[in-house]
């Protein structure tokens, strides 16, 4: 697209600046009666992109539903909605279809008043550019959810059919969220007027509190206006916390279904959950999953403590997580202990920050002194537990040590180097990904207490990570938001930002960003090199740089046992399987690979 099309685009009157901005069509002028007077189609298979929504109650032969169903492109997701005999449908083609585990729910237009509270620090308004469908699809990909073309939603943005609204950071001007929204009277002339949200979808990086639920209003006046009766919306059965948002705006539940077809996309929606003790977390899930994808056998031996065992063509390794019988015990004592780390990896000639351990008190100060402010760490630690940043005073760091001995009883004081972190993973001595890794932060709404704006931010943290970063409300946190000059108990005005803690580890609420594809040359070759000095086959590699495209920096960790979730669109979990089992890699995933390293 030209700039001149990005300029004709932002420049199209709003539909109702006091509800949602964007361009109108000629088909948001029609008035009730010319619209119900439109024939009602049959056979109505609507594309959105991420795959087509197949009305079925304007089919009237089941075996026909059946097959659009099944006719999805590869890569795509096909949904029947408004299935009014489900099992009629299923017998048509019982091994390839399978019914919906989704409730829907229905808000009645007509007595739809939306929350009083406005939003803050963001607006809603319609896609307008290229680069909105782009930012739609990456916060698709980031929940999760089936891509789409953004030539798609782009060259669609105008179409009487669907509505693209998005979410829009007034600081940043980031795309943080996303609805779509279905006019049923456009696309089949629906004589119930009805309408429907589909892919509700919130950055999960996203600082803001109230996103989603601005999304959902901001829809449904949409269609109050186009005077709509009703707008439906489907939703996981589980999914209790999007229930919950859906009953508090006046959604009820209807009895109406919806039909899919099995597929890799849709797998664990009808294989079932996990056995009673097969539940696995993130980090080791993410690996079985492939696993299983690949025909590896899985065997798991210790769910709680993520340790499963994979068995292909006679070979056979234990695990836990990306942990793996190909680390040798030195290697994972090299990286336990970060004593050792940084005198081996400052022996490769590789830049690593000053470093003593804890001890007498008044080298301690000495040290802290010296350096203006330092990190304290235990020697022997994970998941960012005891670890305090930017400490700059006596009283601080005596606290800090205090702290970092209740993990181990070695303590570490080490130069405080600002910068971004960076979370480098190399497996096989190849760089995989690259994130920059960032530490929570709220933004205030003129409404909501820091406290408050915290315990938001990490229900949403945990929703999109399976429960493996929250927010600690403790001491380290209390100390960061003072260090800010804040208090816990503070509201916030609105558009201000605030780092809530000083470490940027996910499971602390840290939020990882893929910059895989713009680290430094000589970051990639330091972080194998690392690797290579620690003879350690997976690793993650925690460097501090000013700028990932930059060649500068310092690594202030190894991990024996990188988390490989959270690194999308980068496949590490398909790396450390082919790195197992070289055999078990298809020929399609190996000419992908290749090419992937060519393009690097």
């Amino acid at each position: 697209m030209t700039r001149k099309d990005t300029r004709d685009a932002r420049s199209i009157a709003s539909v109702n600046p006091s509800s949602v901005d964007g361009p109108m069509t000629l088909a948001h002028h029609r008035t009730a009666f010319e619209e119900r007077q439109q024939p009602n189609r049959q056979d109505v298979e609507l594309e959105c992109g991420w795959g087509k929504l197949i009305l079925a109650h304007t089919f009237l032969d089941p075996q026909k539903v059946a097959e659009a169903v099944q006719s999805e492109r590869s890569g795509a997701r096909n949904i029947a909605i408004y299935v009014r005999d489900p099992h009629v449908i299923l017998a048509q083609c019982p091994q390839q279809l399978f019914l919906d585990p989704s409730h829907t729910f229905r808000l009645a237009l007509d007595r739809f008043d939306p929350p009083e509270a406005a939003a803050a620090g963001y607006r809603i308004r319609r896609l307008q550019t290229i680069e909105d469908a782009e930012a739609i699809n990456r916060i698709y990909l980031a929940r999760h959810m089936v891509s789409a073309d953004p030539g798609f939603l782009w060259t669609h943005r105008e179409s009487p059919n669907i509505t693209y609204l998005v979410a829009e950071d007034e600081t940043s001007g980031a795309i943080v969220g996303t609805v779509t929204g279905v006019d049923h009277v456009h696309a089949f002339g629906d004589p119930e007027r009805g309408s429907s949200l589909w892919c509700l979808a919130v950055d999960p990086d996203a600082t803001l509190p109230g996103i989603g639920q601005a999304l959902v209003c901001a829809l449904a006046t949409e269609f109050k206006q186009r005077e709509r009766a009703f707008m439906d919306l489907s939703v996981m059965h589980d999914n209790e916390q999007a229930i919950a948002l859906y009953e508090k705006l006046g959604f009820e539940r209807v009895p109406v279904f919806a039909i899919k077809r099995k597929n890799a996309i849709n797998e664990r929606l009808f294989t079932g959950p996990a056995p009673v003790g097969d539940q696995l977390n993130i980090y080791a899930g993410i690996i079985v999953d492939e696993a299983r994808r690949r025909g590896i056998a899985v065997e798991i031996l210790d769910a709680e403590g993520g340790y499963f065992r994979l068995t292909y063509g006679g070979r056979s390794v234990t695990c836990r997580e990306s942990l793996c019988e190909l680390t040798s015990a030195i290697a994972m004592s090299r990286c336990q202990d970060k004593r050792i780390t940084t005198r081996l990896l400052r022996g490769a000639g590789l830049s690593v920050p000053e470093q003593r351990q804890a001890g007498d008190r008044d080298e301690d100060n000495a040290f802290l002194k010296r350096h203006g402010a330092v990190v304290v760490k235990p020697a022997n630690g994970e998941q960012g537990h005891g670890i305090s940043v930017d400490v700059r005073n006596a009283d601080e760091l005596r606290t800090a040590i205090t702290h970092a001995r209740s993990v181990d009883d070695n303590v570490l004081i080490e130069r405080y180097c600002p910068g971004q972190d960076l979370r480098i993973i190399v497996i096989g001595y190849k760089v995989v990904a690259g994130a920059l890794r960032k530490p929570p932060v709220v933004t205030g709404d003129g409404r909501h207490s820091v406290r408050e704006l915290i315990q938001k931010l990490s229900r949403r943290r945990a929703a999109a990570t399976g429960g493996e970063s929250t927010i600690p409300q403790d001491a380290e946190t209390e100390r960061c938001i003072r260090l800010a000059g804040h208090d816990i108990d503070e509201v916030l005005d609105e558009g201000v930002k605030l780092a809530v803690r000083k470490t940027a580890n996910l499971h602390t609420g840290g939020t990882l960003h893929d910059v895989t594809h713009v680290l430094h040359p000589r970051l990639c070759a330091a972080a194998i090199e690392a690797a290579k000095t620690l003879e350690i086959p997976v690793t993650g590699l925690d460097f501090l740089v000013p700028s990932p495209a930059r060649p500068d920096y310092v690594i202030v960790e190894a991990n024996e046992r990188p988390g490989l979730a959270n690194h999308e669109p980068q496949p590490t979990a398909e790396r450390f399987l082919d790195l197992l089992f070289p055999f078990s890699i298809s020929r399609e995933t190996s000419l992908h690979a290749e090419y992937a390293e060519a393009g690097d």
